[in-house]
């Protein structure tokens, strides 16, 4: 996807307008969280101080939220149930001499905890921690209580919650980069692109100490489904996942929609003081947006790095767009292929969807990994294609077939296996093994080879069920449509002659979800 270097990204086009009382309240709108800062003191006039001098104070416009423990004890329950404390002021001595070096170690050794940040405070200045301890647990400072002044409490607080800060903002850039890589490493998955959007919002909002809430829309047409405009959100952080794939103007206010539209008609991005709207346009002529939301007005360094990281996050998401889009041609090939096959059997088109559809979803059923279940979906609509080379006056005879044109017509699972098999890639090879397969039976009386069982590659095992639970619901020129119970009734009786039993178990034991699937590809009256 191609980016304008100048703008930055979420994705929208026009629709009608909706009131906006009707629109739900945008995310925008919700209140900045305080910094968590634990108090930690067996004594509540330290509580009471500490939260008086700091009552005002903020850090990167987010206040403090205090919590308050009165013991060990109580800390460790708060702190097991909080997951996102950033400061802990501990008090040494509580119910023990040691009670807060213990709780120290708890923090850092049983709960796992390595990113709220820790400062001891003591009114007993002969209990100072070891150097070792203050090193080995990650002691922010320590403190006697005496020598915090208003001043020095303040400065301790916020050098501790700019550490706080830090870690977190690398271990979501950490997070973020994580999902980038494996995205980008499983291209073929079909969530491949949005789990790279994902990653690259994270990765964002880790750089530029962002608030959570960010999201991202495509707008344009649903590949080859429809030609009507759709907007919808594709990727999101925040309160804005709730949204995920909804239309931006059926749930944002009109301060949203109104810098996505100013976005989309001036084609560049739109900074204000607590958002930032970016624009670009993919390789496949989808244009897009990016929003976020910020705690405040991004300064001019901040807007820069923005401008960078998009665009070399472009020069990838153009990359997973423009394969996508070959990934597709390819299995649109394939489906006018299959379907080309079955018309000149005179068998309706759709079967083929429908045995793509199935062996896809006996597949995942099974426990196929995604990658292989997405080339079974691509591989399976070529299962009859040797039947290009069979006469029509075999493949169209109304009747029941005579010996030598039976032996003909077994000879199109040999005929799609050889033409199939020349082919390098890794799904047409696996189209290549169904159609030489998939008339093999479980109890080795099938053709071409007389494999039997587990002889028979699994993927062709469960086209060979797909194909007939279809075909035997579909009219053919020799024979009218079955009913689904009849059919299941003939399958469950060549369960562990003709089909593998296990796959025969999983199909009625989810018959709905392939009904389902019929019911969306049916036949043309």
């Amino acid at each position: 996807m191609s980016m304008n270097p100048e703008e930055d990204e979420i994705m929208f086009s026009n629709d009608n307008e909706e009131e906006a009382a009707t629109r739900p309240p945008s995310p925008s709108r919700s209140v900045v969280p305080g910094w968590k800062l634990l108090l930690v003191d067996d004594d509540s006039s330290v509580h009471d101080v500490t939260t008086l001098a700091l009552k005002n104070f903020e850090f990167n416009g987010r206040p403090l939220h205090f919590l308050h423990a009165y013991s060990a004890a109580e800390a460790l329950t708060l702190l097991q149930q909080e997951q996102d404390i950033a400061l802990a002021l501990i008090d040494v001595v509580m119910e023990t001499d040691h009670a807060g070096l213990d709780l120290v170690r708890h923090i850092r050794h049983d709960l796992q905890n390595r990113t709220t940040r820790l400062v001891l405070r003591t009114g007993q200045p002969g209990q100072a921690p070891e150097r070792s301890i203050i090193r080995d647990y990650d002691i922010n400072d320590y403190k006697e209580k005496t020598e915090l002044s208003s001043q020095k409490l303040y400065t301790t607080v916020m050098a501790g919650l700019r550490s706080y800060q830090d870690i977190m903002a690398l271990e979501a850039n950490r997070q973020g980069l994580h999902r980038v890589i494996n995205a980008s490493r499983e291209l073929f998955r079909p969530q491949h692109l949005p789990e790279f959007i994902q990653g690259v919002l994270q990765q964002l909002v880790a750089v530029l100490y962002l608030d959570k809430n960010s999201l991202f829309v495509h707008t344009g047409c649903f590949a080859m489904e429809c030609d009507d405009e759709q907007n919808r959100i594709t990727a999101a952080t925040g309160d804005y996942e709730a949204y995920m794939n909804r239309d931006p103007h059926d749930v944002f206010d009109d301060d949203i929609i109104n810098a996505i539209d100013a976005c989309l008609q001036h084609k560049h991005d739109i900074l204000t003081e607590h958002h930032y709207t970016a624009y670009f346009s993919p390789a496949n002529g989808r244009e897009g947006v990016l929003y976020l939301t910020t705690p405040h007005r991004l300064s001019n360094i901040d807007y820069e790095l923005v401008k960078l990281f998009c665009h070399n996050a472009s020069i990838a998401y153009q990359n997973i767009v423009l394969r996508e889009e070959v990934e597709q041609t390819q299995s649109e090939i394939v489906y006018m292929l299959g379907e080309a096959i079955e018309r000149r059997s005179k068998e309706t088109g759709n079967h083929v969807y429908r045995v793509a559809a199935y062996s896809e979803l006996l597949a995942r059923l099974v426990g196929l990994d995604e990658q292989l279940c997405r080339r079974v979906l691509i591989a399976a609509p070529l299962h009859d294609f040797g039947k290009i080379g069979i006469p029509d006056a075999i493949l169209h005879k109304p009747g029941k077939l005579d010996s030598e044109e039976w032996t003909i017509m077994q000879r199109h699972a040999e005929i799609g296996g050889e033409l199939l098999g020349r082919s390098k890639r890794d799904a047409i090879r696996l189209a290549a093994t169904i159609a030489r397969q998939h008339h093999e039976k479980w109890n080795g009386k099938g053709y071409p080879l007389g494999l039997k069982s587990e002889e028979i590659e699994l993927t062709a095992r469960i086209t060979a069920l797909a194909d007939v639970f279809d075909a035997l619901q579909s009219k053919r020129c020799y024979k009218e449509p079955w009913s689904i119970d009849k059919t299941m009734e003939l399958i469950t009786r060549e369960a562990g002659e003709h089909f593998d039993p296990k796959l025969v178990q999983l199909l009625k034991e989810n018959l709905a979800l392939f009904i389902a699937v019929r019911e969306r590809y049916p036949d043309p009256d």
